[in-house]
């Protein structure tokens, strides 16, 4: 027999352990936004991305659509953090009025690094060890027209050294941390417990003798 020891509950969020990701898009002036998102999600050279329809960066993708989707490492939660309550939408939405206030400069703002993209306009993120240039190739509306589905196509990865397999393309997930928003909370992974029977680079156990 078993007991069943879950409860229904009614969580206000949904972040259930997603990583975050800083979205750098190009404004109608020719500055760039950098916005925190922690709805992403790869499939194969595609990324959706989860986007509220009155920020900036949704605007910008609609009219512009290259960006790029810098990963960040969980040293720069911080750093994250400052960009969450700051907006590139002047005036301030509605909505977001009584949370929000404008940046134009969120860089700066941040503490982080504009670095040239090679294909896109907008910029890298220099302090995030993996960074997807991509462009945005279809948007849909949902949630009763308040967030946004956008499918991006990755055009170019940038990759830190540190996290590459020497002498291959593969990230070393041994190597590689993203920084997870778990419920309103900043977490990195924990140790490994295991891979995956696809696994391009899984460690083969050291040969004795």
């Amino acid at each position: 027999m078993t007991t069943d020891t879950h409860r229904v509950i009614r969580p206000s969020i949904l972040y259930f352990g997603t990583p975050v990701v800083l979205l750098s898009t190009e404004n109608r002036d020719g500055t760039f936004n950098l916005a925190p998102v922690s709805s992403a999600w790869a499939l194969g050279q595609h990324v959706v991305l989860g986007l509220g329809s009155d920020g900036q960066t949704a605007r910008n993708l609609a009219e512009r659509p290259d960006l790029v989707i810098n990963l960040a490492s969980p040293d720069l939660w911080e750093r994250v953090e400052r960009l969450a309550p700051l907006t590139g939408a002047d005036p301030v939405p509605e909505s977001k009025r009584a949370v929000y206030r404008y940046e134009p400069d969120k860089f700066s703002a941040a503490g982080l690094t504009p670095q040239p993209a090679g294909v896109v306009r907008p910029p890298r993120v220099a302090e995030c060890p993996l960074q997807l240039e991509a462009r945005a190739v279809a948007l849909h509306p949902g949630g009763g027209g308040s967030f946004l589905s956008v499918e991006c196509a990755v055009v170019r990865v940038h990759a830190a050294e540190s996290i590459v397999v020497p002498g291959t393309d593969h990230v070393d997930p041994g190597e590689w941390s993203p920084l997870i928003y778990n419920f309103r909370h900043y977490h990195g992974l924990a140790a490994e417990r295991g891979h995956g029977f696809r696994s391009e680079t899984a460690r083969k156990p050291a040969r004795i003798g």
